[in-house]
C-alpha cells in the first residue's frame, strides 16, 4: 500500500504547475526563435545597407551628391514614424491610446528619457573619434585596433549585465576580433598612403582615438541593452526615446558640417531612389539592432555584424567588381565562422564512473 501510495503521489501533477511548465516552454521557444529571426535580419539588413550605400556614394549623376548628415536624420524621422506606427498597431490603433503611452512613457518620466540621451550622445561622440583616428592613423593599424570594441563589449556585459562567459567564448571572441581585422585588411592598393605624414603625435592621437570610440561604443550598446532588459516598456517606446535624441544630434551634425551647403541647396540636395533607399535601411537597422538587443545580446550582435560584413565583401566581388579577395581574407572569414561556430559550442562535463 505504501508503495502505491507512493508511485500515485510522485506520478500526479498539479495542474497549475503543468500549465506554468508548457507557458515557460512556450516563451522560451518564442523567445528563441525571435533571437535567430532578428539577428539572421540584421545580416541581410547591413549586408544591403553597405553595397547601396557603396553604390549610392560612387552613382554618377549630374546634381551635387547626397549629403550623408542629412541622410542620417532622415533616417532618424522614418524610424521614429516607423516605431510611432508599431506602438500604434499594438494598442489596437487606438490613437487615444497611443497618445497616452507616449505621455506617459516619455513626458511623464523625463528622467527614464534622459537616460536614453547617454547612448546617442555617446554614438555621436563615436563618430566624431572615429572621423579623427582614419585622419591620424592608417588604415591597417585602425582597422586592427577597431575591432577592439568586440572584447570591450563583452567585458561591459560582464561587469553590468553580469554576463557568465566561458573560456570556449572568449577564445572565440579573440578570434573573431583577429578574423575581421584580417577580413578587412588594406590591400596594397588601398594602403599606399603617405607614411611621413603620419607623425609619432598623431598617431598617438588617432590610437587614443580609436581606443576611446572601442570603450564608448561596447558601453553605449551594453547600456542601452540594460535598459531595454530592465524595462517592462515596449522596445519601440524605448527606440522612440533613443530616436529623439538621435534626432537633435543628428540635426546638430548637418549645421556643424553641411551649413553651408544646406543653404544653398537644401537639405535633400542630390537626393534620388537609390538614396531613400539607404535612409530606409538605415532606418530599418536601427529597429532591427534594438530587436536583437532586446532578444539576443550586443556580442551576438557583433558576430552578426561580422559576418555581414564577409557577405557584403564577396557580393561587391562578384556583382560590382570592385574588391579582389586575398589569402588574408579568406583566411580572417574562416576565423570569423570558426569563431561563430565555437561561440555556441558548450563542453559536456564528462561523467564520473564511480557515481554512474
Amino acid at each position: 500500500m505504501v508503495l502505491t501510495g507512493t508511485k500515485q503521489g510522485h506520478s500526479s501533477l498539479s495542474p497549475v504547475s503543468v500549465s506554468s511548465e508548457v507557458s515557460s516552454i512556450s516563451m522560451s521557444s518564442t523567445s528563441s526563435r525571435l533571437k535567430y529571426v532578428s539577428l539572421g535580419v540584421l545580416v541581410l539588413q547591413t549586408t544591403s545597407l553597405v553595397l547601396t550605400m557603396r553604390y549610392s556614394r560612387t552613382l554618377q549623376s549630374d546634381g551635387p551628391r547626397y549629403l550623408a548628415s542629412s541622410a542620417v536624420v532622415c533616417a532618424e524621422v522614418l524610424k521614429i514614424a516607423a516605431c510611432m506606427l508599431l506602438v500604434f498597431r499594438e494598442h489596437s490603433f487606438s490613437v487615444r491610446a497611443l497618445n497616452r503611452v507616449l505621455k506617459e512613457e516619455i513626458i511623464n518620466k523625463p528622467l527614464l528619457t534622459l537616460k536614453l540621451a547617454i547612448p546617442s550622445g555617446i554614438y555621436t561622440l563615436q563618430n566624431n573619434l572615429l572621423y579623427v583616428a582614419l585622419s591620424n592613423l592608417d588604415a591597417a593599424t585602425y582597422q586592427v585596433t577597431y575591432q577592439l570594441k568586440i572584447l570591450t563589449t563583452a567585458l561591459f556585459s560582464v561587469s553590468m549585465l553580469g554576463k557568465s562567459l566561458g573560456i570556449y567564448q572568449w577564445l572565440s571572441l579573440v578570434i573573431l576580433m583577429t578574423g575581421i581585422a584580417l577580413v578587412q585588411w588594406p590591400t596594397e592598393g588601398t594602403s599606399s598612403t603617405k607614411q611621413e605624414d603620419l607623425t609619432a603625435g598623431s598617431q598617438l592621437m588617432g590610437l587614443l582615438a580609436v581606443l576611446v570610440a572601442c570603450f564608448s561604443s561596447g558601453f553605449a550598446g551594453v547600456y542601452f541593452e540594460k535598459i531595454l532588459k530592465e524595462s517592462k516598456q515596449s522596445v519601440w517606446i524605448r527606440n522612440i526615446q533613443l530616436g529623439l535624441f538621435g534626432l537633435i544630434f543628428g540635426l546638430g551634425g548637418v549645421f556643424a558640417y553641411d551649413g553651408e551647403r544646406v543653404q544653398e541647396k537644401g537639405l535633400f540636395q542630390g537626393y534620388n531612389h537609390v538614396t531613400w533607399t539607404v535612409v530606409a535601411l538605415q532606418a530599418l537597422g536601427g529597429l532591427v539592432i534594438a530587436a536583437v538587443i532586446k532578444y539576443a545580446d550586443n556580442i551576438l550582435k557583433g558576430f552578426a555584424t561580422s559576418i555581414s560584413i564577409i557577405l557584403s565583401t564577396l557580393i561587391s566581388y562578384f556583382l560590382l567588381e570592385d574588391f579582389d579577395p586575398t589569402r588574408v581574407f579568406f583566411l580572417g572569414a574562416m576565423l570569423v565562422i570558426a569563431a561563430t561556430f565555437l561561440y555556441g559550442y558548450e563542453s559536456t562535463p564528462a561523467v564520473n564512473p564511480s557515481k554512474v
